[in-house]
């Protein structure tokens, strides 16, 4: 795939593959005999998965750190797995906290219903 292939198939820009190349989140690709990056189609899961992993607050910093060690193969499998298991909690937490949040909507906008009703029928 040509990188605006993939830049399509992502949503990401040309210039954001060539900065996650840049710092190690995508592996630098094969280039054509004109010296354009030529991406396999498997790059667009890594990039979903790098995309999820921000979406939940994961640090570019430890995206990186991640995609590094999983560069280097089985040999990190144990401190991958313990980065996932730790931002695994992360998330647990916040949606733990959005669910909190989300029941003190629902109560705030109940007394407002309330309270509209009241003045309606006053």
């Amino acid at each position: 795939m040509k990188i605006s292939e993939v830049a399509m198939a992502t949503g990401l820009s040309v210039d954001t593959l060539r900065f996650y190349e840049k710092i190690g989140l995508i592996d630098p690709p094969a280039r054509d005999a004109a010296g354009r990056r030529v991406y396999d189609r498997e790059i667009l899961g890594w990039i979903r998965f790098l995309g999820q992993l921000n979406a939940t607050g994961m640090k570019q910093a430890d995206r990186v750190r991640y995609a590094r060690l999983r560069a280097k193969g089985r040999d990190t499998l144990a401190e991958r797995r313990e980065m996932l298991e730790a931002h695994r909690e992360v998330i647990r937490r916040q949606l733990e906290q959005l669910h909190d949040t989300l029941a003190l909507m629902d109560r705030k906008v109940a007394i407002y219903h309330d309270l509209e009703k009241e003045s309606a029928d006053a």
